[in-house]
């Protein structure tokens, strides 16, 4: 296909396919780069170009299928994103505070927007409802900013994403409702057939896609194939809403909750999903709704100018008196509350569908013949003043407010130091067990652990039982597993006759704090490993030994049973092993059972209070209770032990037929054992141990401690 005239010149919009992406390629990449210079988010500059570029401005590309298929895409990534990365723990505990923001967001402008349409621009109630339905929902625009910036677990964001699908739900109902009442069809069986569909649709999407996951997960194994089944999973889930007579974007939302215990936030998989999303899809969506700005439409006529402004003013400013509200109402910081409006206050997705849908419905005609609209022209050619304005606003305000709480928290971390100071060993052997040791070290690193997990192969020279094209082959692959998740994975090989020198020699020239290894999912503990185990691995008392057993992806496991003996407090180690296992919940949203003394459980209950994970507490009497645990666990459950050796503390004679117990009861399960370390020179550990254990109020103050530096 040529992209010239006869005459040598651009045929403009251009045509050839090559060079429409091309064009919006070079704006997706120079966009970020220009813009940030001048501190403007290169959101506003996607939309912009997308105006100038589009059929309204130069009229360079046309806004044709290939651009709205993409275009949809990139909506439904944002709000299947808000819903994947999303902290269910923070989300359940802040449901009643969605609920306030979304009915505050919600209510609010939906009474001015009656007020101005009904008195002001004399319209019929139905359409001054209709009209004002459009100022109550708005579209996560911004929401890629803040992912980017790692706030996307703030409480603010929580609420607002939270109260933006019951906005968003309540908007689109309006609509639902009002052009049922426009046509006459709003009847009892309308309302049953509503109500019917939508609980059946979130039932299917919120119950049975995690059951569809969970098994694709499992036994398929190829990488590619699970980002295609993500997206055939968003695809249906917003075809499902559709159906069910809501808009897509609350099924793509809802397809984030649903897969979201599925695809940890450390992961390879979470990693691809959000780089194509931010990359590809959500910047050509962006251009596509650029693309709708028709700037000569503001300036028609008087009644195009008054009711652009009208329909700008009530919508940004019933946005900014709901979260105000919120603000007031639930004590949020000021930036937090800025945030909920720069999150709230674009309008994009759900207002334009409800002014095209209000738009293209006739309910009459002039004498002169022209259609009488629900919706007229000069709503038409307002909101698309309003979506250009709201997105703007939003994307400063989301960018400053979000940039503060970023730096806030990162000035209040005080775990800075710990995630400096840990380092992680896998010690890889076998090719099986590679993958599931490289994805539970990405689950139980801390955040901002980037460049200190180590993989070591020792080649046994002596023994001959490992080659050193072997050895590159287990350490490629642990590598390219951690590069898939943006981390960077330090390997190491090592020749050495023996095994266990070997290993302990790199702990001490690496300083490692961690050292994690793997049993064999067929064999289990065999005598020569539980020999290597303890006069080996164990021998060295500055690491945490863990130990591993995976039969199952970890990213399909619902939740752990965690036994801690009495005493463990007093172990050196136990704090730094207890970050990792509420590092595997934070990571993978999965449920944390504990089983504790009475005294441990007041401390993990304090430290829960303030770094939340979902997890609850049983007062355990006995190890030899365990039997009744495992009883109680699922086949989809994991087990961790906090162990101790011989001489330590917390050691129980119960633990030396813990193996035996491992190989006969739990072959079929995965499960990690945790020694702590007897000997550490890490600094919280010290100042821990400088207090006391005397009575219950003692462990109350050490668990809110520890919270802190768990956050």
């Amino acid at each position: 296909m040529s992209i010239l005239s006869a005459a040598g010149h651009f045929v403009l919009p251009l045509e050839d396919p090559v060079l429409k992406f091309l064009v919006i390629l070079v704006i997706i990449l120079s966009a970020p780069i220009l813009l940030n210079k001048i501190k403007v988010p290169h959101l506003i500059g996607l939309i912009i170009a997308g105006a100038v570029i589009g059929p309204n401005g130069f009229n360079v590309l046309p806004r044709d299928a290939s651009v709205v298929v993409i275009g949809t895409t990139g909506l439904l990534f944002i709000m299947f994103l808000a819903g994947l990365e999303i902290d269910l723990t923070e989300f359940k505990k802040n449901k009643w505070k969605s609920l306030g923001f979304g009915m505050y967001t919600f209510a609010i402008p939906l009474i001015f927007g009656i007020f101005a349409g009904y008195y002001i621009l004399g319209y019929a109630m139905l359409v001054a409802v209709l009209f004002a339905s459009i100022f109550s929902s708005h579209t996560l625009i911004s929401y890629p900013l803040v992912s980017k910036l790692g706030i996307s677990k703030n409480r603010a964001v929580n609420v607002t994403v939270g109260g933006t699908m019951i906005t968003d739900v309540l908007a689109l109902l309006v609509l639902a409702v009002c052009v049922g009442m426009a046509q006459g069809t709003v009847t009892t069986s309308f309302w049953v057939r509503l109500t019917v569909s939508i609980l059946i649709f979130g039932g299917v999407v919120l119950y049975g896609f995690p059951v569809v996951a969970r098994w694709f997960f499992k036994n398929v194994q190829d990488k590619v194939s699970h980002f295609i089944f993500v997206m055939v999973m968003i695809y249906l889930a917003s075809l499902f809403a559709e159906l069910a007579g809501v808009e897509a974007i609350i099924g793509a939302f809802l397809a984030g909750l649903a897969l979201n215990k599925l695809i940890p936030h450390t992961s390879a998989l979470m990693n691809r999903i959000d780089f194509v999303g931010n990359a590809i899809f959500i910047p050509f969506f962006l251009i596509s709704v650029g693309m709708i700005i028709d700037f000569q439409a503001f300036f028609k006529d008087f009644e195009t100018i008054k009711v652009a402004l009208i329909m700008t003013v009530i919508s940004l400013g019933g946005k900014y008196l709901a979260s105000i509200a919120t603000q007031k109402t639930f004590r949020f910081t000021n930036n937090e509350g800025r945030l909920i409006f720069g999150l709230s206050s674009a309008s994009a997705a759900a207002t334009l569908a409800t002014v095209m849908v209000g738009y293209n419905i006739v309910i009459g005609e002039t004498e002169n013949g022209e259609p009488i609209r629900l919706l007229n022209e000069s709503i038409l050619n307002g909101s698309i003043l309003l979506i250009l304005v709201s997105c703007t606003v939003s994307s400063f305000v989301t960018q400053k407010s979000a940039k503060n709480i970023a730096n806030a928290e990162s000035e209040d971390r005080l775990s800075d130091n710990q995630d400096e100071d840990e380092k992680i060993l896998l010690a890889v052997n076998y090719q099986e067990t590679v993958a599931p040791m490289t994805n539970l070290a990405l689950l139980m690193k801390s955040k901002r652990n980037t460049e200190q997990v180590y993989a070591l192969n020792i080649i046994n020279e002596k023994k001959n039982e490992s080659s050193n094209k072997n050895a590159e082959k287990l350490l490629n692959a642990a590598s390219e597993i951690a590069s898939a998740a943006d981390l960077k994975l330090n390997v190491l090989k090592r020749h050495d006759s023996d095994v266990i020198n070997g290993i302990n020699n790199e702990i001490k020239e690496h300083r490692i704090t961690d050292l994690l290894i793997s049993v064999d999912k067929n064999k289990g503990f065999s005598s020569g490993f539980v020999y290597n185990l303890y006069n080996g691995y164990l021998t060295n008392e500055s690491v945490n030994v863990l130990v591993y057993h995976a039969v199952q992806p970890v990213s399909t496991i619902r939740g752990y049973h965690i036994l801690i003996p009495a005493n463990a407090q007093y172990e050196p180690g136990f704090y730094t092993a207890l970050l990792k296992i509420w590092n595997i919940s934070r990571n993978s949203a999965t449920k944390l059972t504990f089983y504790a003394d009475g005294n441990m459980v007041k401390m993990l209950e304090n430290i829960k209070k303030k770094a939340t994970v979902d997890a609850e507490f049983v007062i355990l009497h006995n190890w030899a209770d365990l039997p009744e645990i495992a009883e109680k666990m699922k086949s989809d459950d994991a087990l961790i032990l906090m162990m101790a050796k011989r001489g330590m503390k917390s050691y129980l004679p119960e633990m030396q037929n813990v193996p035996d117990y491992l190989n006969s009861i739990f072959k079929s399960s995965n499960y990690l054992l945790v020694y702590p370390t007897p000997n550490t020179k890490d600094n919280t550990a010290t100042a821990l141990h400088s207090r006391s254990f005397n009575n219950p109020d003692d462990f109350a103050e050490i668990g809110n401690f520890i919270g802190n530096i768990f956050k």
